[in-house]
């Protein structure tokens, strides 16, 4: 048995603050192998360094995990200052300082580029993929003195749903979260089928849909009513609307159980009828945001949808009917863009107008990408060059300044769109200020 010390390493709380689920998942992983473990969230501790010191002087642990959410905050309008990487790096040189136990990386944006990362900030190993197996592997190795390599890659075989642990929810960090976003989330399942052109989620879960146990979601929804926490969660599926309709039978088992709760989602605009909305509503849905991504038929192709615009605007039309707040998040620059699609584009968008509306200028470029190897046919990056900092994907055919110009101009008069992403945060401080809590964005609607 080892003492094992884990961090989130997220500080960004915006639009609202997010519980470390990845790292409460390999707690209980760790624990359940029977090593005690405790859990350190610098968001929650206000980044201060001198807790975290203190906590790992007090605890002694024999091991230091860290987890990495993001790399950056993929918005092409920001400054270097939203590159996360770097305060990871700054973190361990403090850590260092005052331990000298190995230090273990892990998380999705790890994951997407392990090698440079684990170069740069100099941990001393780092995990692939899923954690759950993987670190209990590493600590065993590691205690019995047996040679491992630096990067633990995935195995061929994916986790089945069935062994997806419940989350080991911290208390005190349960309550950080509930006064400050209200919200807490749970998974329901892994894997994703699409293979849109920018993604990194087939990459990291497969494209195996691996689902859950119905039962042990539901009973997940009960433990955190249980400590005290009926509040909205979030289920952070990739995609929450499978074709299988497994997250139908999901909302049904909620209605059965009688659970009087408020949820959102990450939801694929496509393939939901009115009769499927109003199941969702019944259990408790009470906001959509949309993965939309392309603004014209031509640019959702070249981002590989499998669905045209007349989707989104179908499930957008049936939110409105049942007074379902829906969020939209569009790119603008990718694949196909063109200055006609560019217009056509912004000319759909303003047709959504009882939805929100956040645009994206450009794609960030993730190796192993559909639109990494498009990036390198086109001359855009390089085989040689490194995607640790920021590259950002912009169609040939369009002039990234210009097009912001545009997209600027025709957001300027909808209070529901923003451009970039970031024009939002200064309402929901408001918002916050007043003491609301939630996603923010919905707090915008004014249904009758």
């Amino acid at each position: 048995m080892s003492r094992i010390f884990l961090i989130s390493a997220n500080k960004v709380a915006s639009p609202y603050a997010v519980y470390p689920l990845g790292m409460s998942i390999v707690a209980a992983a760790l624990k359940k192998a029977g090593h005690q473990v405790q859990q350190f969230d610098l968001l929650a501790r206000g980044d201060s360094i001198d807790a975290l010191k203190g906590s790992i002087h007090h605890y002694q642990p024999k091991y230091i995990g860290i987890s990495l959410r993001n790399i950056d905050n993929v918005d092409s309008t920001a400054s270097m200052g939203n590159w996360y990487v770097e305060d990871t790096r700054r973190l361990i040189t403090k850590l260092r300082a005052t331990t000298s136990v190995p230090i273990i990386l892990g998380g999705p944006a790890f994951s997407i580029l392990p090698d440079d990362i684990l170069s740069y900030t100099q941990a001393d190993y780092g995990i692939i993929g899923e954690g759950e197996q993987a670190i209990v592997q590493l600590v065993d190795d590691l205690n019995a003195h047996r040679t491992v390599p630096k990067i633990i890659r995935q195995r061929s075989d994916y986790l089945e749903g069935r062994q997806i642990l419940s989350p080991c929810w911290d208390e005190n960090l349960c309550q950080y979260y509930v006064e400050q976003s209200g919200i807490l989330n749970l998974q329901t399942k892994r894997g994703c089928p699409y293979h849109c052109t920018y993604c990194s989620y087939p990459l990291l879960e497969g494209t195996r849909v691996r689902t859950r146990p119905i039962a042990g979601v539901v009973e997940d929804i009960h433990r955190l009513i249980a400590l005290g926490h009926n509040k909205p969660i979030f289920f952070t599926d990739s995609v929450f609307n499978d074709s299988e309709g497994y997250y139908l039978n999901l909302a049904e088992a909620i209605i059965r159980s009688q659970l009087k709760i408020k949820w959102y989602g990450y939801f694929r605009p496509t393939g939901m009828r009115l009769k499927e909305l109003r199941l969702l509503k019944k259990s408790g849905l009470s906001a959509m945001e949309m993965g939309s991504d392309g603004m014209t038929d031509a640019t959702l192709t070249g981002l590989r949808k499998q669905f045209g615009f007349a989707s989104i605007e179908a499930v957008d039309r049936l939110c409105h009917l049942e007074q379902i707040p829906a969020a939209h998040f569009f790119m603008a620059g990718g694949p196909n863009e063109t200055e006609e699609t560019l217009s056509k584009g912004l000319a759909n968008i303003a047709r959504l107008k009882k939805s929100v509306v956040f645009l994206f200028s450009g794609i960030r470029i993730l190796p192993g990408t559909l639109l990494h190897k498009q990036a390198l046919l086109e001359g855009v990056v390089s085989p040689t060059d490194s995607l640790l900092r920021p590259r950002y994907y912009f169609s040939s055919q369009v002039t990234p300044s210009r097009m912001n110009e545009l997209i600027a101009y025709s957001f300027r008069k909808n209070p529901l769109h923003f451009f970039p992403p970031s024009e939002a945060d200064t309402k929901v401080a408001t918002l916050r200020q007043l003491g609301l809590i939630g996603l923010m964005w919905d707090r915008l609607f004014h249904y009758p």
